[in-house]
């Protein structure tokens, strides 16, 4: 069983907004969505930010994959009497909602695809990402926080708002070795989504943070340009945790996208 963060929204008497689902990133938790699940809940719309597995209570599994995941969250929203939702998932999140649209196209009202990429793993990354399970099993969370939190936000931010790097190395410190490497394999094991991106076909919106060195403007920009229709927007001042670090901007295009999928 998933835990999950929640905003609840006034039972629909017409037709408006769809509930929003959140997957958030490697290593964090679903705490790293607070911006957006008080600006969702505050504009009335639906939010459920689940933690993934072994995460702040989450079932822990040894070995999990995207693909069962994505039935999980199925499962999650078919409990919560959800039919369909718009599905936002930043960095990992985005390996997730792809996925929970690749099997769930008819759960999914829109794409919010933020600070992620689409390919799979090249030979390079996957020897890297088997050297960080290692030096993780041996050193602990710690060492995971310390690779990590350097390339979420930008230099500038590092300096003036000390408390946002606080912030995410405590929601990596609460996690064990295990469940920190165990995401990490679900991420080697994920498929290449680039030749699915032109089947997309619900309304997608494509988010990055203008200096995000991990999934840069150009991965973003290639994955726009692959799903028709999609809408790009590259967030100033933001890098890798973009909802966190601009939540301002992040909130103001996410509800204007809820909005436009609200109308159609």
């Amino acid at each position: 069983m998933l835990t999950f963060l929640s905003a609840d929204a006034p039972p629909k008497t017409e037709p408006g907004n769809y509930p929003v689902l959140l997957l958030h990133a490697f290593p964090l938790s679903a705490a790293m969505w607070i911006p957006q699940i008080l600006a969702l809940g505050n504009a009335g719309v639906q939010v459920i930010a689940p933690n993934a597995y072994g995460i702040d209570e989450s079932e822990e599994r040894a070995e999990w994959d995207f693909t069962g995941y994505a039935h999980e969250l199925a499962a999650l929203l078919a409990a919560l009497n959800i039919e369909k939702a718009t599905v936002v998932g930043l960095s990992m999140g985005g390996y997730q909602a792809l996925e929970f649209y690749r099997l769930f196209p008819n759960k999914t009202a829109s794409l919010v695809l933020c600070d992620t990429r689409a390919e799979a793993d090249t030979p390079e990354a996957r020897s890297g990402r088997e050297e960080f399970i290692q030096a993780v099993e041996t050193l602990g969370a710690e060492e995971a926080a310390r690779r990590m939190v350097p390339n979420y936000f930008t230099p500038e931010t590092l300096t003036s708002r000390p408390e946002l790097e606080a912030e995410v190395r405590e929601m990596i410190a609460q996690q064990s070795a295990q469940v920190i490497n165990a995401a990490m394999r679900a991420i080697m094991m994920r498929s290449d989504a680039t030749a699915r991106l032109e089947e997309i076909r619900c309304p997608v919106l494509v988010l990055c943070g203008a200096e995000d060195k991990l999934t840069t403007p150009e991965t973003a920009k290639g994955i726009s340009a692959r799903i028709p229709g999609s809408q790009l927007q590259l967030l100033p001042g933001a890098g890798h945790i973009s909802n966190m670090e601009q939540a301002e901007a992040f909130n103001a295009a996410l509800l204007k996208h809820i909005g436009e999928v609200g109308q159609s």
